[in-house]
């Protein structure tokens, strides 16, 4: 019997596999528990040929649909046994998520990929992001926090670790729809320059700083960061990327931090907030996540990372790991967009509405129970820029961070 291939998975936990002929199989014992309906016995077939595409591309048919606990609860189970399952997991969407083998992105690649998740629909990313439209993780200073408070904070803890002055020159590689420029313009003083490859965050970016009087103060392109140049003789003072590292993948990781550098001036500094592995590199396999949301993006590990900036003769001033802030987002994004389920069904369809909630639901396990994170990396030209201690983080909320000087710091020591 098929099922047999799941005793050999569950080694805690309790698997519940009901039949479309009323019967059911309970594997395991104990908590968690997760149920699984299948509308035909031969889904099980299905499923066994290839774990790691089927699971979710049968969820999406409509194959399969969870039971009491929902989709969380078969993830979680499938985290609870991950050590097990070694290369032959039923859900394998934490070794696989966001990578993939088509990792050598050209600027004619990179601009498809951004356009199969970004153009999708705006109407579905207004219905389950923040009024501000930010689309990465969000930093819950409290556990009191909503989305839209979080999101903010997170924009507040960023601005600080960039070390504004008023007239700094800022440059946002991957500004999504324009949430962090808008947040460094209005309250910090500064010019912001912010790169996407999106035609729909372009313009919508554009029209909000239109709208709201900021224009004088923010400049969209839709430009790879690449392609992009210094004005004549004049760098940034400060260069921040949220949320768009991980879809740089692997060999362009130096190409990226080399540019950095070429940009920042000499008393720069960077803030790079991507998605990370507590863990080793992994290797490269096509993943679900991969193909249906997020081509051709890899999640760094930190040993990946640390030596393309040691190259560029910057200096590392401090990273900082968040853990479970991403797997609360999503759970805020997956509430949101249940609340909106039937008129996006109408919208596009069954099939994209499983897929998304998949996504969303797969991805918070991931953050909760698996090995991803958001690595924080300070950058600057000198090691003399950036205060020596975090105290300044946590100032009044919109206290600019103060330099340290020369004769704070010990150069001899």
């Amino acid at each position: 019997m098929k099922t047999r291939f799941f005793d050999r998975l569950i080694a805690q936990g309790t698997l519940v596999v009901h039949f479309p002929d009323t019967n059911t199989r309970i594997i395991g014992q104990g908590p968690p528990t997760a149920h699984i309906h299948l509308r035909e016995r031969k889904v099980l077939a299905r499923l066994l040929s290839d774990p790691e595409m089927a699971f979710g591309e049968a969820y999406m048919d409509g194959d399969w649909w969870p039971g009491e606990g929902g989709l969380l609860a078969v993830f979680e189970l499938y985290f609870t046994n991950a050590d097990k399952f070694g290369s032959n997991p039923i859900l394998d969407l934490a070794r696989h998520a966001l990578r993939g083998l088509r990792e050598a992105n050209s600027r004619l690649r990179s601009r498809r990929n951004v356009r199969h998740h970004y153009d999708i629909d705006h109407e579905l990313f207004a219905r389950f992001l923040d009024s501000e439209m930010h689309y990465s993780c969000a930093y819950f200073e409290s556990p009191d926090m909503d989305l839209e408070a979080a999101q903010q904070a997170k924009c507040r803890h960023i601005a600080r670790k960039l070390c504004l002055e008023p007239g700094d020159r800022v440059l946002d590689i991957g500004c999504g729809w324009g949430g962090l420029a808008r947040y460094l313009a209005r309250h910090y003083d500064v010019t912001v320059t912010g790169l996407t490859l999106s035609d729909d965050q372009y313009e919508y970016a554009q029209a909000r700083a239109q709208h709201e009087g900021l224009a004088d103060r923010l400049r969209f392109l839709k430009q790879d960061y690449r392609e992009h140049q210094r004005q004549e003789s004049d760098g940034y003072d400060a260069i921040v990327s949220v949320g768009m590292f991980e879809h740089v993948g692997r060999p362009q990781f130096q190409i990226f931090f080399d540019q950095l550098q070429r940009l920042l001036n000499p008393g720069g500094r960077s803030l790079i907030h991507t998605i990370g592995r507590n863990g080793p590199p992994i290797e490269d396999t096509h993943g679900w996540i991969e193909r249906y949301i997020f081509p051709g993006g890899y999640v760094p590990s930190l040993s990946e990372v640390v030596p393309c900036i040691e190259k560029t003769g910057m200096s590392l001033a401090d990273v900082e790991v968040w853990r479970l802030h991403y797997a609360r987002t999503l759970d805020c994004w997956n509430q949101r967009f249940q609340q909106h389920r039937e008129a996006f069904r109408d919208r596009l369809g069954e099939r994209f509405c499983r897929m998304w909630e998949f996504y969303l639901l797969g991805c918070q396990a991931i953050f909760r129970w698996g090995e991803l994170v958001v690595f924080h990396l300070q950058l600057a030209q000198r090691n003399d820029v950036v205060p020596v201690t975090r105290d300044y983080l946590y100032r009044a909320r919109l206290e600019a961070p103060r330099r340290i000087q020369d004769t704070e710091f010990d150069r001899t020591g």
